[in-house]
């Protein structure tokens, strides 16, 4: 049975220290552009078991399209056992950041910065930023992330 295919109760809970290390440097390079006022497109990295990182950025489409078109490349990297051109090998590990609209805690939406994440054998997560002085430079804030829910695994 293929990873991606396994019983969820089959998976672990948890993020592995890498997993961890590649998300959180995604969000702060998703954070770097908001604060310098440039568009964040989604933007999407995987790794493979050797450390070898592969990036891509999807802007040429509306925001969902775009987003399909990360979730999609991943299922299609892994089922293609890597991405020679980018020097990646079957990717066990991903994370995906975009920007979107969420609900504080009055109903209120709010600009913020999503990010889901997976690694091959684990359940995978998503969390979200709210984010403020776009464009702002040192003035550019986030909150702490916060759980957005359970994913269906990509990997």
């Amino acid at each position: 049975m293929a990873d991606k295919e396994m019983d969820s109760r089959d998976r672990r809970e948890g993020v592995s220290p890498e997993l961890d290390l590649m998300s959180t440097t995604l969000m702060g390079d998703a954070f770097d552009a908001l604060a310098r006022g440039e568009a964040l497109n989604v933007l999407l990295v995987m790794q493979d078991d050797d450390g070898n990182l592969a990036s891509y950025e999807f802007a040429d489409d509306g925001p969902q399209a775009c987003l399909d078109a990360a979730r999609d490349k991943v299922v299609r990297t892994v089922d293609g056992n890597g991405d020679s051109s980018a020097g990646l090998a079957l990717p066990v590990r991903y994370a995906i950041a975009y920007e979107a609209s969420i609900a504080d805690e009055t109903g209120a939406y709010l600009p913020a910065v999503l990010l889901e994440f997976g690694e091959r054998g684990y359940h995978s997560y998503s969390a979200y930023s709210f984010v403020d002085g776009v464009g702002e430079g040192d003035g550019f804030r986030w909150t702490d992330p916060a759980p957005a829910g359970e994913l269906d695994p990509l990997i």
